[in-house]
């Protein structure tokens, strides 16, 4: 069902505000009295939800394209997401560094107004208020874990701050975070339900909390690289493991037979999806413009979906095309190799399509209904050999046994002894597009070597720098550095 961002329409307009860190805005609604009543404070809760519309878009730019998944390089060299790429130090300016920063920002604020106005005076009900300070806590962790990921440290907005108060919050620990989100996440499992009615499809279950909890464990066991990144070396894979398994044993998920219909436009909150972002496409003003962001702008042109825009290739890389194996039905589906431009030239333009079916068009490019998967079954599995490999209580078959779930879905043979970099590869060919690839090789210590000897073969008219580990997150945006002299203290590596 749609309806989580249909409703909450009513609360963007209500809570949207002028800056991430701008309190001004809350304060007035306080006094107009919004927060009144059970239905008020549901198109709250649905506010923070939208604060994800553009979640997909913002990890296609900085994390999609940051892996050795894509070769996003034009000739002219002046789209945004070629310094990403290309691992510039450059990119203080900019736009999707500085667009993500605000998006989780704002949510964030959303959530702190909710947590902060929920009374039993308003929302008498005590199992629906428990659910709705779950959804905020689920919402503020999963807000602050894509900043850590991202940024490293970054300003902890527990509350709803004046604007004079902002001004003196410098950036706290990373460790100091992950202790907040762990907490909002704990909170959030035991105050959220297993389902929902089908009204309410695609709010968050503890199920979603567990996974999301997880991944956290998994993320904060990774190494530090020397920076005051995501890693932190704590070793929780058992933690991890625990979570996995309970979803794994207990939940009401599985694999979807096939692996097409896991995206599909008919096939919505199908079992394999642990949490996804819910669109509406068709004049609602809600739907989604991720499926076609990964597309050659001519390709959408040609196809009467797009206009005009100057110079656009974000190709899937020669690397990992030539990874797929012609019995892999995977490839086929989420990849478009060439097409014909509307002057009938065929234009060799690989990209990624998983999530874009043209019978489904809304009314232009930006408008598709299809739900994003952010968390799938096929995660669990994968992450459970992951944490196994890494360090976690588990068998050689157990990593196995996961592994070829998901290949005889493709259409591939049983393998054994499965090590971390097969995973890995095996990984990056299930979740291709899936803003997954970058993330993992963070995680599991490896995007420096796998970088770096991905570039040469790639990197065909030069203008890749090395990578190097202080790229392992980005610089805090530039905006924001000005906010007030010495507040924060900027990445190193960057300028």
């Amino acid at each position: 069902m749609k309806n989580i961002f249909i409703v909450a329409l009513i609360a963007i307009t209500l809570i949207s505000c002028s800056s991430e860190l701008d309190q001004t805005p809350i304060s007035e609604l306080g006094s107009n009295n919004f927060y009144s009543n059970t239905g008020e404070f549901e198109s709250a809760v649905n506010g923070i939800y939208s604060s994800l519309r553009f979640y997909p878009d913002n990890q296609f730019y900085l994390s999609e394209v940051r892996s050795d998944n894509m070769y996003a390089v034009t000739d002219s060299g002046v789209r945004d997401y070629e310094p990403v790429n290309n691992f510039q130090p450059t990119l203080t300016t900019n736009s999707y560094v500085n667009t993500v920063w605000n998006t989780n920002y704002a949510g964030i604020l959303r959530a702190n107004t909710v947590l902060e106005k929920l009374s039993e005076t308003a929302v008498p009900d005590v199992t629906v208020r428990t659910r709705m300070e779950g959804e905020a806590r689920f919402l503020r962790a999963f807000f602050y874990f894509d900043l850590v990921r991202l940024y490293g440290k970054v300003p902890l907005m527990d509350k709803v701050y004046t604007p004079t108060e902002t001004l003196n919050i410098g950036r706290s620990s990373v460790s100091v975070v992950y202790d907040f989100i762990l907490n909002d996440l704990e909170s959030a499992i035991a105050s959220l339900p297993t389902t929902y009615a089908m009204s309410q499809k695609g709010k968050a279950t503890s199920w979603a909390a567990k996974a999301l909890l997880a991944e956290v464990y998994l993320t904060r066991s990774g190494p530090t690289y020397g920076i005051e990144g995501p890693g932190m070396n704590t070793g929780e894979y058992a933690l991890a493991l625990s979570l996995m398994n309970d979803i794994i044993t207990n939940g009401p998920f599985g694999l979807v037979s096939n692996y097409a219909s896991i995206f599909a436009y008919n096939n919505e909150n199908n079992m394999e999806m642990i949490f996804d972002i819910q669109y509406s496409s068709g004049g609602t003003g809600v739907g989604g413009s991720y499926p076609s962001i990964s597309v050659t702008e001519g390709y959408l042109r040609a196809k009467k979906v797009g206009f005009p825009n100057g110079e656009d290739r974000k190709n899937v890389s020669t690397n990992l095309l030539n990874t797929y194996t012609n019995a892999d039905i995977r490839d086929d589906f989420s990849i478009l190799l060439k097409y014909t431009d509307e002057n009938n030239n065929v234009i060799s333009a690989p990209s990624f399509v998983k999530y874009l079916n043209l019978s489904f068009a809304g009314q232009d490019r930006f408008d598709w209904s299809l739900n994003y998967p952010v968390i799938r079954y096929t995660d669990i599995l994968m992450m459970k050999a992951e944490a196994i490999l890494m360090g976690g209580v588990g068998s050689q078959q157990d990593v196995d046994n996961a592994v070829n779930l998901v290949r005889k879905r493709a259409g591939l043979a049983d393998i054994s002894g499965v090590n971390i970099d097969k995973l890995l590869e095996e990984k990056r060919l299930e979740f291709a597009g899936e803003s997954k690839r970058w993330y993992d090789l963070v995680r599991t210590g490896k995007v420096i070597d796998v970088m770096n000897a991905w570039i040469p073969g790639e990197d065909i008219v030069k203008r890749m720098n090395t990578m190097q580990a202080n790229y392992v997150i980005y610089p805090v945006p530039a905006n924001q550095m000005t906010v007030k002299t010495g507040l924060y203290e900027q990445n190193p590596g960057y300028n």
